[in-house]
Order: C-alpha cells, then structure tokens, then sequence
C-alpha cells in the first residue's frame, strides 16, 4: 500500500511541478536576485553598521561567544537524553517540513546528516530549480510514508 501511495505521490507532484515549477523556479531565483542585489548595494552600510555596533557594544557580544557554548551543550546533550522513539518521530516530522518548505535548497538532507545530497541539492537549485523542488517534495512523502525504523536509517 505503500508503494501504491508514493508512487501516486510522486505522480501528482510530477505533474504540479511540470505545470507550476517553471514558474516558481523563476520566481525564487528572481526574489533571490533582488536579496542579493539589495545586499550588494547595501554592504558597505551592513559591514559599517556592524562594526559600529561591536566597537559600542564588544562585551555584550564575548559574554553572548561565552554563553553560547554551555548552552548549547545543555540543550544538545537534553536532546539526546530524551526517549529515543520521540526523538525519531520528531526528527523525521522536523524533516518533512523541512522538505516541504526548504527542501529546494537540500536542508533536508543536511539536517538529517546527508551532507553530500545536501550540496547535490544546492547544485541542482543553481543548475534547475524545479527540479530541485520536485525532488524535496518526493523526499517529503518518502519520509512521511516511512516508519520511524526505515528513517532511522537514513540518519
């Protein structure tokens, strides 16, 4: 049944994306380019802005750099202390959205350790967008459609 249901999955999002993703590719890489282009033309502003603010503000900032290593060892060693089958469920829901949502750019794959897959989705996106997008939105019902077991694996 499960087969059944991705391979009807990836149908209809084969067919949305061969209808829609030419268009949202351009829209993303053109709303990609005005952010870029905004922050080109601003650089100098950002880069003058920051330093005023670290020279004005320099112990606010190394009490955050020491802070900031306790507590994410706090919380990342809270994380790993949590019972294991809720941390699988929470990690494959986490990496749903993530697909779903930002999938086009590979966070997916390097939020469940897929480095490589990761920046083959980067490469993609630069290359063809709407591919890209289609297969996020695959790995999206994989994940949905795979146990906590099978995507334990993929981690």
């Amino acid at each position: 049944m499960k087969h059944i249901a991705l391979g009807i999955a990836v149908f209809l999002i084969l067919l949305i994306s061969l209808s829609f993703g030419e268009r949202i590719g351009l829209e993303v890489v053109s709303w990609l380019g005005v952010l870029f282009s905004w922050f080109s033309e601003h650089f100098y502003e950002i880069t003058q802005t920051t330093q005023a603010y670290l020279y004005k503000n320099w112990g606010k900032v190394v009490l955050a750099l020491l802070l900031t290593l306790p507590i994410s060892y706090w919380i990342s060693r809270k994380n790993r202390s949590a019972e294991p089958s809720t941390n699988k469920t929470s990690r494959r829901k986490m990496a749903i959205f993530l697909a779903i949502f930002l999938g086009w750019l590979g966070i997916h794959r390097f939020y469940i350790g897929q480095l490589g897959w990761g920046l083959g989705y980067l490469a993609l996106f630069y290359l063809f967008t709407p591919l890209s997008l289609l297969l996020s939105w695959i790995d999206a019902v994989r994940y949905a459609l795979m146990s906590d077991e099978e995507f334990a694996l993929l981690t």
